[in-house]
């Protein structure tokens, strides 16, 4: 059997990628190398070409832990852009991003093969993605309305601030301005002449632990700005769907209270048992994330409550929100929330939302 059809066994799931490599060992390495190359580049179009962007594919090979096959994907998003246009500037952006990604010392031959054969298995398990940004080679869509950069400067700076207060009224007065700002840029966006915009959808990274409960907070941020998501749990990733310019605000928001969320949680884990601390941690960023929700809801409807000639555009807005997300996942399934376990942990998860948000 030639080293061809051994690693052709591994990507159709037929040979276990360990046993290969005890085969592939004692095979000529030039052999071996060229048909493993040629293996995973058609893995690599396969899912570029299925939707896959560059930090997308990125992250959910380095959630892993081996750096070696997070070289592997940063290389081949550089060469998959070679000789393809034309090219979407925002692929592009992120294939030159990953660049550096797994620089360091070189790897030994066998411990590539086996990151290589190990990737191969992982990725024919990646199913087809929606094409978001299209990839090298096809033509390119309509490039999103993004918020004005000025706008988000300012929300930038303000949470930053949040971010770096260690008092709790600071903190939540640098971010209850920050949605305020948001709010009324929105107003603007929307009053203003001649502005041709669409619903967009746009994937954000949720890391582990306790991902469902940080999908969760995601979710609160996206709904208080006329935004929806959509969880998959298995790869990862939430997908928002919105206006641009409001998904834009959303992500930044999303990131910055999860900082603070994880700063709080520390802070009051410090009494808690060890054998509750899982518990206690799970709790706090249920409650953390429907109190954040509450309260950037209330911020949104004081800056809106004096224009109620906008509320008929903004449902207009919501609806074709809803029926974009629709389009895309026809089969959404509802899941039961996170269970809460301590009290402890809701109390304090609850009390440090208030704190992050509102006055």
């Amino acid at each position: 059997m030639s080293a061809r059809d051994i690693i052709d066994r591994v990507r159709s799931g037929s040979l276990d990628h360990e046993d290969a490599l005890d085969i592939l060992t004692g095979t000529a390495s030039a052999e071996v190398d060229s048909a493993l190359s040629g293996v995973l580049g058609s893995e690599f179009e396969r899912l570029f070409g299925n939707g896959w962007q560059p930090v997308e594919l990125h992250r959910a090979v380095a959630r892993r832990g081996n750096p070696i096959q997070a070289r592997l994907v940063a290389d081949a998003a550089g060469d998959y852009l070679r000789g393809r246009s034309p090219v979407d500037e925002r692929w592009r952006t992120q294939a030159e991003s990953l660049r550096t990604a797994g620089e360091g010392r070189k790897p030994d031959r066998i411990a590539v093969l086996d990151a290589s054969l190990g990737l191969l298995a992982e990725m024919r398990r990646l199913p087809a993605i929606e094409i978001l940004i299209p990839p090298p080679g096809t033509p390119l869509k309509k490039v999103p309305h993004h918020a004005d950069e000025r706008i988000l400067n300012r929300v930038r700076a303000l949470l930053a601030k949040a971010e770096g207060t260690e008092f709790p009224a600071e903190a939540e007065t640098y971010s209850a301005k920050a949605q305020e700002l948001i709010a009324r840029y929105r107003i603007e966006e929307i009053t203003a002449p001649d502005v041709d915009m669409t619903p967009f959808a746009r994937r954000i990274g949720v890391d582990h632990p306790y991902e469902s409960e940080k999908a969760g907070l995601l979710d609160a941020v996206a709904q208080a700005n006329t935004c929806r998501t959509v969880w998959s749990q298995e790869l990862g990733f939430s997908t928002v769907f919105g206006f641009d310019a409001d998904i834009d605000a959303v992500e930044l928001l999303y990131t910055s209270l999860l900082v603070q969320a994880n700063r709080a949680m520390v802070r009051d884990e410090k009494n808690v048992r060890k054998a509750r601390l899982k518990a206690f941690r799970r709790s706090f960023l249920v409650s953390y994330g429907i109190r954040i929700g509450e309260r950037l809801r209330q911020v949104v409807e004081q800056e809106m409550s004096g224009h109620g000639d906008l509320l008929p555009v903004l449902r207009s807005r919501e609806t074709q929100v809803v029926k974009a997300l629709d389009k895309a996942f026809p089969r959404t399934v509802r899941v039961r929330g996170s269970r809460v376990d301590s009290l402890e942990g809701w109390e304090s998860g609850r009390a440090a939302a208030d704190e992050a948000q509102l006055r």
